[in-house]
């Protein structure tokens, strides 16, 4: 018997790819494995250039698919993780809040953003680590707050070792760009058609079919 003819995006509405950004052991690893697998662990392995999960969402009655890459701190993969800022559609910026040079870091790593993702990509502040003792605390909640305030961007503080907000900052992004994605198929870009009647016309008809197609 012949096999099902495949569909595409049969199994969802939207594919979102996410960046997990920030310095070598803020635990963006972490954060992801708790994500995508629902577990944390206490060994700290150095990710080499670039790994990703998927995991697949609802909001609104949509499935979303997340792609979500994680990317290496260090210094010496940052030019093979700049390759992959351009085609991201979210970027989570995350710092360790008991480290606050990795705070610090926070505005090197939105220039990059800046230097090499695309204008509208939505943004993300992370303070992880938010479980551990007050005492071993650099970075006060309202810090982080004025930052991400400066940057117009949201802000949320997670432990990836306790489960803090680690679904909520996924899920937060994932609605943002899902709302960002269906603003942009609902509209038919009229501002980019205005060189004469005939290419209006022809323009009209492709706007109309892209709208068919990609507006689900």
């Amino acid at each position: 018997m012949a096999a099902p003819p495949a569909r595409a995006r049969a199994d969802y509405d939207y594919l979102i790819k996410l960046l997990l950004i920030g310095d070598s052991g803020v635990g963006k690893s972490c954060l992801l494995l708790r994500f995508s697998d629902g577990s944390f662990t206490t060994s700290f392995i150095t990710t080499i250039g670039i790994d990703f999960k998927i995991r697949t969402i609802e909001l609104d009655g949509k499935r979303i698919k997340l792609q979500i890459w994680d990317t290496a701190g260090q210094e010496r993969f940052r030019t093979i993780t700049t390759a992959y800022y351009r085609g991201a559609m979210g970027i989570l910026l995350v710092y360790d809040v008991t480290d606050e040079s990795s705070f610090n870091n926070i505005r090197n790593w939105i220039r990059n953003i800046e230097q090499h993702a695309s204008d509208n990509v939505n943004k993300i502040l992370i303070g992880n680590k938010a479980d551990m003792d007050e005492s071993k605390r650099a970075v006060p909640t309202s810090k982080g707050q004025a930052l991400a305030d400066e940057y117009g961007i949201k802000f949320f503080e997670t432990s990836a070792k306790t489960n803090l907000n680690v679904e909520e900052v996924f899920f937060s992004i994932a609605k943002d760009i899902k709302q960002r994605l269906a603003d942009t198929d609902s509209k038919a870009e009229p501002a980019t058609i205005k060189i004469s009647q005939t290419d209006q016309a022809a323009g009209a008809g492709q706007a109309t079919q892209k709208s068919a197609c990609c507006g689900t």
